[in-house]
């Protein structure tokens, strides 16, 4: 009987590597499809705000045709529907990955060594991910907050030291240091030019989601990987690259929706 039960845990161990695996193929394969798409989209619109009236005329008599053609029809607003629901079903199927192989980890652990693991049912990994998603979402909002609250005293900081330099007088002709040649920088616009820039570097919009960053700092990266890329400035593209992915994370996304 014991050898039996480990055996059945050796078996759902290999089945939850393969589900992890076919997961997480599934999810690269939506993000890429995503990325495309939404490409497709914006080089559509690119050419016909360049293109002038003609292009225009040609392309709507072209789009009249598509949505005249059944299959084009049906075709297009596949594409528009994966492109809005893309993004949500990724981060389904992150979701199913984890309830689905932490529980068949844990039944075959529990089966392979029962003694010494306690066993849990299916519907305490959806408990466990719910609570660890609006853990993570009320994280988001205390760094949030904290560094607002860090911007402000900064703020404040400046403006006292500029104001207090500038009130200075000069005595003997002497002049004493001032703020000349020093600005005041509103840290929350340095902030929101720096994600900006980040987003024209990686070619994503400043409102896309980690997954559409994701996507874009893969197919940068592996442009310009200084192995892959003969450019002499490959490098340095790089570690721009490199340093925008970095920039743009989970936090500041939030917070700079939160400032929009």
């Amino acid at each position: 009987m014991r050898l039996i039960k480990k055996f059945l845990g050796e078996i759902l161990r290999g089945i939850a590597k393969v589900i992890g695996t076919i997961i997480d193929s599934l999810v690269q394969l939506i993000e890429n499809m995503v990325l495309f798409v939404g490409s497709f989209f914006k080089g559509c619109l690119a050419l016909m705000s360049m293109g002038g009236c003609l292009f225009f005329l040609i392309f709507a008599n072209l789009g009249f045709r598509i949505l005249m053609n059944s299959m084009g029809l049906s075709i297009l607003l596949f594409l528009l529907v994966f492109l809005m629901f893309g993004g949500k079903f990724v981060s389904y199927l992150k979701y199913l990955k984890y309830i689905t192989t932490e529980f068949l980890y844990n039944t075959a652990n529990y089966l392979i060594d029962g003694t010494n693991h306690q066993y849990k049912a299916f519907n305490e990994y959806k408990a466990a991910y719910k609570k660890a998603e609006e853990d993570k979402i009320r994280e988001q909002q205390r760094r949030y907050y904290e560094q607002q609250r860090k911007w402000e005293e900064g703020c404040k900081q400046q403006w006292y030291q500029q104001n207090h330099q500038s009130g200075q007088r000069t005595y003997g002709g002497y002049s004493n240091q001032g703020s000349y040649g020093h600005s005041f920088v509103n840290p929350t616009v340095e902030f929101k030019n720096r994600y900006e820039r980040s987003c024209d570097i990686l070619g994503v919009a400043y409102d896309a989601d980690k997954t559409q960053i994701k996507s874009a700092y893969r197919k940068k990266a592996k442009e310009y990987h200084p192995d892959l890329c003969k450019a002499p400035n490959a490098t340095k593209i790089f570690q721009e690259i490199t340093a925008a992915y970095e920039f743009l994370s989970d936090d500041n996304i939030q917070q700079y929706k939160n400032i929009n």
